[in-house]
């Protein structure tokens, strides 16, 4: 557009200049001159061609100056507009490839810069989340190939011992039942949670909300979940005000703080309180669960709430838990409209979670 301006302002000037030095007869004398000395006549007939062919066809003049300069201006805009097609181009070609390097266009054309390296991001940022996705999604065939196994094997040898020996004790036969029938139902439970999880990827999860007193419901988890808490001499400290409701699924957020009291219990050190506190603010409600144990990595606290994923010493061991607890959590706690945190530091872990009020 300012190239166009400069243009326009170019051509009004060389009209103007040929109006005043031309036609006003500024440049006259020097015509009729010329005309002198190239034809060999005389200063008055000269003149008298002059005043016929120049003067008398000024219309003619001025039209082919007007399309002159129009020609030139309409050449120079083609001109200027191909050279910025030629930088888009580029742009594009810079767009494409796979490096991390920056498109620059001229200053005219710093909107378009400007949108084609968003677009640069945002499609380095969709190809680090694709492979994120593969990459996840591959950990999570993994991990649960290795989680089913381990029960399925123990399942299959307990039978295959109960096959090849059936002549075998009462008393014995029905220690190996037992432990068959634990790890089928361990087995069960990490099948039905898969698809539970997947279920609330998929929001086919519907919640039933209601307003719910949370000092009720913390304190009946802590009476069901005591002897699990006192295998190892730990307690529950509970500061939550008797009065302070949330606008939840009761049964499901149930299901949250169960999980991570859960966690809390097989990670917290030996003989030492849990606490859980919560308060208000701005019609939110904020939870904290809060227990000492070994501090975890940056690394590892980012990728707690996702599927399958379990601390390394629980990982190594059949009887921990699936390692989709924290990730149901996480999802039940977004259908909510909430969020939920994880924080170490000093050997103190604390999960944050944040819920809507039920006022």
């Amino acid at each position: 557009m300012r190239c166009f301006c400069v243009n326009a302002l170019i051509s009004v000037f060389i009209v103007t200049c040929l109006y005043l030095f031309l036609w006003k007869q500024r440049l006259g004398d020097v015509i009729v001159t010329i005309l002198e000395y190239i034809l060999n006549i005389g200063h008055e007939e000269a003149f008298l061609i002059y005043h016929e062919y120049f003067r008398g066809y000024k219309e003619v003049f001025f039209a082919t100056a007007t399309i002159f300069v129009f020609c030139l201006l309409l050449w120079r805009l083609f001109r200027w507009m191909s050279r910025y097609f030629r930088e888009i181009n580029q742009g594009i070609d810079i767009l494409l490839a796979d490096d991390g390097e920056q498109i620059q266009l001229s200053p005219e054309m710093q909107p378009f810069e400007h949108k084609l390296n968003a677009v640069k991001q945002t499609l380095e940022q969709r190809k680090a989340d694709a492979a994120l996705a593969t990459q996840r999604k591959d950990d999570l065939v993994m991990y649960l190939a290795h989680d089913i196994r381990t029960p399925l094997t123990s399942v299959i040898g307990y039978l295959n011992l109960l096959e090849e020996a059936p002549d075998m004790p009462v008393e014995q036969r029905v220690k190996h039942l037992h432990i068959t029938l634990e790890k089928a139902y361990r087995l069960e439970k990490m099948i039905n949670e898969f698809f539970e999880i997947t279920r609330y990827n998929s929001r086919q999860i519907k919640l039933s909300k209601e307003p719910v007193n949370l000092c009720f419901m913390l304190v009946q988890l802590s009476d069901e979940l005591s002897p699990v808490f006192s295998h190892r001499g730990n307690s529950i400290v509970l500061d939550v005000d008797e009065d302070l409701t949330v606008c939840g699924d009761a049964d499901k957020l149930a299901r949250v703080f169960g999980n991570i009291l859960k966690n809390a219990a097989a990670y917290s050190y030996p003989k030492t309180q849990i606490t859980i506190s919560a308060e208000k603010s701005n019609n939110r409600i904020y939870i904290s669960f809060q227990n000492k144990g070994a501090s975890i990595p940056s690394k590892e606290l980012s990728a707690l709430f996702d599927k399958f994923y379990r601390l390394d010493e629980a990982r190594i061991s059949d009887t921990g838990g699936t390692g989709l607890g924290l990730a149901i959590a996480k999802e039940i706690i977004l259908l909510h409209g909430g969020n939920i945190q994880a924080f170490s530091e000093k050997d103190t872990i604390t999960f944050l979670v944040e819920l809507p009020t039920a006022d």
